[in-house]
């Protein structure tokens, strides 16, 4: 049965995977960092309130995780999901990924010079081929900032809004927010308001992951 204290738990238990805390987590979303405080699951004359559909839609969105996934940190025998679910993924830095001899022609990373970094793995959110781009200085601010840790998949189903990486056949490469996609090309809206949507023609796409989270 699925209780008001439960639900919450599943939150809570969500962030945790994630490396977020409560209000981090409902930063990332897109909503108020408020939004997952304590003080906010009960109302001033003690009624449980419940987080809505939509605020566990963007959650797991955010994260990349599914419903199935949710519904399994509801569980009470889960006691310490992070440590058991925790696994490493290949990481460079930004810049790096830029030059020659990292990635192989679908986007894969390939080679022995990559690092490791800690990623959480809950039922089906990850897979085998992910990784991690590491932010190396400021001209991805305010979204992202130096040191935050970028979570790449290579095949995952890419659609309009959604973040990514992008390499061009001339070696450079980008995170942005997709913001159109046809025969022709993509067009790119910059993170930092600074900079103008570009378009990158398709011939000149050496690939493109979907970015599934960001640790910052």
């Amino acid at each position: 049965m699925l209780s008001h204290d439960k639900i919450w738990q599943a939150i809570d238990r969500l962030a945790t995977l994630f490396g977020y805390s409560p209000s981090g987590l409902a930063k990332q979303a897109g909503l108020d960092p408020t939004s997952f405080n304590k003080s906010k699951r009960f109302a001033p004359d003690g009624k449980p309130r419940w987080p809505s559909t939509e605020s566990i839609s963007r959650v797991l969105a955010a994260t990349g995780a599914t419903m199935s996934d949710f519904i399994a940190l509801v569980d009470d025998d889960i006691s310490s999901p992070a440590e058991e679910t925790a696994f490493t993924i290949p990481v460079i830095g930004f810049a790096q990924a830029g030059k020659h001899g990292f990635f192989d022609e679908d986007g894969y990373p390939v080679g022995d010079s990559w690092d490791e970094v800690h990623f959480a793995q809950i039922n089906k959110v990850s897979d085998s081929r992910i990784y991690a781009l590491k932010i190396n200085g400021d001209s991805m601010e305010p979204l992202y900032r130096k040191d935050d840790v970028l979570i790449i998949s290579p095949h995952a189903k890419i659609k309009r809004g959604d973040r990514v990486v992008v390499k061009t056949s001339s070696g450079e490469i980008m995170a942005k927010h997709l913001s159109r996609q046809n025969a022709g090309g993509i067009e790119l809206d910059s993170l930092n308001p600074a900079h103008n949507t570009i378009r990158v023609l398709a011939n000149d796409i050496a690939w493109m992951g979907r970015i599934l989270w960001v640790s910052q």
